[in-house]
């Protein structure tokens, strides 16, 4: 969902590099999950608000900068029951990685490690016997998401 990014201000606010569109989204949940180096550990938003460019945000308990300076490089998540349901041909991300990508002939291209954003579409990023960048455009790229199979199938020509 995002990243706290930095400090704001001597109170306990810090900065959110937010993941979601509209940026502000991240702030309808109250409860997120904070990603530690010893796994994620929940926390309550006492509160929230756009500022310019930015989210900022008070995690409950953290009541001045010093406190606050341990949340900064966290990743930010929510319970995935908290998430709304896609609709048709819409997907979450967490949910294409580590699929199995196969061309539209059956040859198996490897598996999504990840997704970049380039502005134009997104993009996965296929790791088997090489990585390669395949965009990720529904009905012209993209054939077709199994998640029960655990595949994505893909009309795209590799070098």
């Amino acid at each position: 969902m995002g990243r706290i990014s930095g400090l704001f201000g001597v109170q306990g606010w810090v900065k959110v590099y937010s993941y979601t569109e509209p940026r502000e989204a991240v702030l309808d949940y109250d409860r997120w999950l904070l990603g530690r180096k010893d796994g994620w550990q929940e926390a309550t938003v006492a509160e929230g608000q756009r500022h310019g460019k930015t989210i900022i945000v008070r995690i409950d308990g953290y009541v001045d900068r010093d406190q606050a300076a341990k949340l900064v490089g966290l990743d930010i998540g929510v319970p995935r029951e908290a998430m709304p349901e896609t609709d048709n041909g819409r997907y979450y991300w967490s949910d294409l990685e580590g699929l199995k990508v196969l061309h539209c002939d059956g040859t198996e291209l490897g598996r999504v490690a990840y997704l970049i954003e380039t502005g134009a579409n997104d993009v996965m990023v296929v790791k088997g016997d090489g990585e390669r960048l395949i965009p990720f455009v529904m009905d012209k790229v993209v054939l077709g998401v199994d998640l029960d199979k655990g595949e994505i199938e893909v009309d795209w020509e590799w070098d």
